[in-house]
């Protein structure tokens, strides 16, 4: 399996020759140790300037079990920039591009206490822009040549208190999130009552996060770990579950408040 070892190392360094590409991270729960034996393995394809997709796909070709296609830069949105998904021997293996220079920008913005949330397919939450960030500080660097990976890697491990205060402030979108829902509860609309819940949860995840300063990098897990975090209410994940659960709508609103009151004395 090429997960671990030689062969990922490998291909990180055939990646890493690719034009363009500046080095290769291994990311999301493999490189935080969350993963599961069928996890898929994330690679960053950090690159810079123009990137040499022809030979991406020609290495693509050559490594991958089948057929594969391999996509422009901004092949898959705005922030999940494009890539290619491959099966390895048998196993999942995603290259995800991150073009290196707006990593650095967004990292600017981050410092700055700064962070904007777009629409991404495959994100129901939002994209955070701060995760570029998070995404260097928590990988597992598998090629840099330049040292370039290595060095900012070193800068985003300390977090930026501007941005923990930021995310706080936004927790003023919790409440909103609650006051839409009423409506959804007057009609009886579960489902819009269950989206804005589920923005109402992930806005509390990143706002604690915030406040114990630690990266946040995807919604998938967030709430589980945000229940690991030193600011987090007792019971933070149970309660958050129970929003989504039942058949009384205006009940599950009840209990988010009080959730909500909860994150509030312990950011405070």
């Amino acid at each position: 399996m090429i997960v671990e070892g030689a062969d990922l190392t490998g291909l990180a360094s055939r990646l890493a020759s690719i034009d363009g590409v500046v080095g290769v991270v291994l990311g999301g729960s493999r490189a935080r140790g969350t993963h599961r034996p069928d996890s898929d393995t994330d690679l960053g394809l950090y690159y810079r300037g123009s990137l040499d997709v022809a030979g991406l796909q020609a290495l693509a070709d050559d490594v991958a079990d089948g057929p594969v296609e391999v996509t422009e830069p901004g092949g898959w949105g705005p922030w999940v920039d494009g890539g290619g998904w491959l099966d390895v021997h048998g196993h999942r293996v995603d290259w995800i591009y991150r073009d290196l220079d707006r990593v650095d920008r967004v990292w600017g913005e981050c410092r700055a206490g700064r962070y904007e949330i777009g629409f991404q397919v495959g994100h129901p939450l939002g994209f955070y822009s701060h995760a570029y960030a998070g995404e260097v500080a928590l990988g597992r660097i598998l090629a840099d040549p330049s040292g370039a990976l290595g060095r900012r890697q070193a800068e985003t491990r300390e977090y930026p208190p501007a941005l923990g205060a930021a995310l706080v402030r936004g927790l003023w979108e919790a409440d909103f999130a609650l006051r839409i829902a009423g409506y959804g509860v007057s009609g009886q609309d579960v489902a819009y009552v269950s989206g804005a819940l589920f923005r109402f949860v992930g806005v509390l995840c990143q706002g604690l996060h915030g406040r114990s300063r630690r990266w946040l990098t995807n919604e998938k897990g967030a709430v589980t770990a945000t229940a690991a975090l030193p600011f987090a209410p007792a019971g933070f994940a149970e309660r958050a579950f129970a929003l989504f659960d039942g058949d009384d709508l205006s009940a599950r609103l009840d209990r988010a408040r009080q959730l909500l009151d909860a994150v509030r004395d312990a950011v405070a």
